[in-house]
């Protein structure tokens, strides 16, 4: 068996040239409490980088680190080659979008954007070419006499990123930028944010809970627990490969089934699960004594659905009944209850356009997926 199957096709690999953004070994404590603990991670030129997260993990306050808003209570931040750790927030070249956009109310999208500028001190003619310049980098140019209550919600975000890139930093810090959009608007703001990115090569770090927005959005991305990264990687290698039973379950949806093996052969591990009281199939390339504990995960999209049993070898194959279902337009997701009681999820593309469905509640189906298709997790 190909052992490429248990690791990501081209794994991301570091260019050769110095990280951009050096944090190493960075904690932070209130007061007792380890908001970050002992952060080591290394950000390239150019990347779109997402921190993901749930609430209270810590991924804020690393942000504010970098934008010099906290100071670490241990370790260092370097931007660029230049420690950060005595640098106050407005000599860093670093500008940071919040989630809140704070703009003006009073100023129209002209002066907002120019605000920064003007403080700065720059000329007249270079303040009002910048602002140009940007104003048509996102598509504002015909909006920059309207004040914020005359726009919607995606311009006034529009404005914002103009107002943070406008004045050239080498880092742009955006905390949860697109969380106040509505869900259409969001989707497609986050594509213009990328396409904004890619113009202008500036490296943005954003901080996200939501996970399909890091996935869209980001070249590379980490995934916080407690104040620690657990894993970074690309999307597809988070999503595909996660390194422990933590972020398989918070990065995507994920059936999760705790087995015991009882065979290994040709780098396929076959394993009891107890409480579904069936054989599980799982490839991988590491050796698993026989008798121990491993987790088999699986993604709904790798579940195949049917009503007839599956005749195939080495598949893992359940039976159940669809416990609940949902119609998502473009596919479907099926909750499927097993004789034990356990709910399974499988989601089907709705490649056929039709008003019924395939499937109902109540309906006897059967679960099968390829071992190929089973994460092996061991922590």
């Amino acid at each position: 068996m190909n052992k490429d199957l248990h690791k990501p096709d081209k794994a991301w690999q570091a260019p050769d040239e110095a990280p951009f953004i050096q944090i190493e070994g960075v904690s932070k404590d209130f007061d007792g409490y380890l908001a970050v603990n002992n952060i080591d991670l290394n950000i390239y030129k150019g990347e779109l980088f997402a921190i993901l997260g749930a609430s209270g993990c810590g991924k804020t306050t690393l942000l504010r680190m970098l934008a010099g808003f906290e100071t670490p209570s241990a370790g260092r931040i370097l931007i660029d080659g230049v420690d950060m750790t005595s640098i106050p927030p407005y000599e860093r070249p670093v500008n940071m979008m919040f989630q809140s956009y704070a703009v003006f109310p009073h100023m129209n999208v002209d002066k907002n954007i120019a605000y920064g500028l003007k403080k700065e001190g720059l000329a007249g003619s270079e303040i009002t070419q910048r602002v140009s310049e940007i104003l048509e980098l996102v598509q504002l140019s015909e909006f920059a006499k309207r004040k914020p209550h005359q726009l919607s919600g995606g311009q006034r975000q529009r404005v914002a990123l103009a107002r943070a890139l406008v004045k050239k930093p080498k880092l742009l810090l955006l905390d949860e930028p697109l969380a106040a959009l509505d869900k259409k608007l969001r989707e497609h703001t986050q594509y213009e944010l990328m396409n904004i990115q890619d113009q202008t090569g500036v490296t943005f770090m954003v901080v996200t809970h939501d996970q399909d927005e890091a996935m869209i959005l980001s070249s590379r991305l980490a995934v916080m627990q407690e104040g620690q990264v657990i894993q970074t990687g690309t999307p597809r290698e988070v999503y595909e490969f996660p390194c422990n039973r933590y972020v398989a379950d918070f990065f995507g949806t994920i059936n999760l089934f705790n087995t015991q093996v009882i065979e290994t052969n040709n780098e396929v591990i076959k394993t009891r699960c107890n409480e579904l009281d069936a054989i599980l199939f799982a490839s991988s390339p590491d050796s698993h004594e026989i008798d121990s504990g491993i987790t088999i995960a699986v993604r709904p999209e790798k579940i195949n659905l049917s009503r007839e049993k599956p005749s195939a070898e080495k598949l893992s194959v359940l039976q159940g009944v669809v416990w609940d279902l949902g119609y998502y337009g473009n596919l479907s997701i099926y909750r499927v209850k097993t004789k034990s009681g356990q709910i399974i999820q499988a989601s089907a593309q709705n490649r056929i356009r039709s008003a019924t469905r395939s499937l109902e509640w109540d309906d006897e189906v059967y679960l099968s997926w390829e071992p190929t298709s089973s994460v092996v997790l061991t922590e």
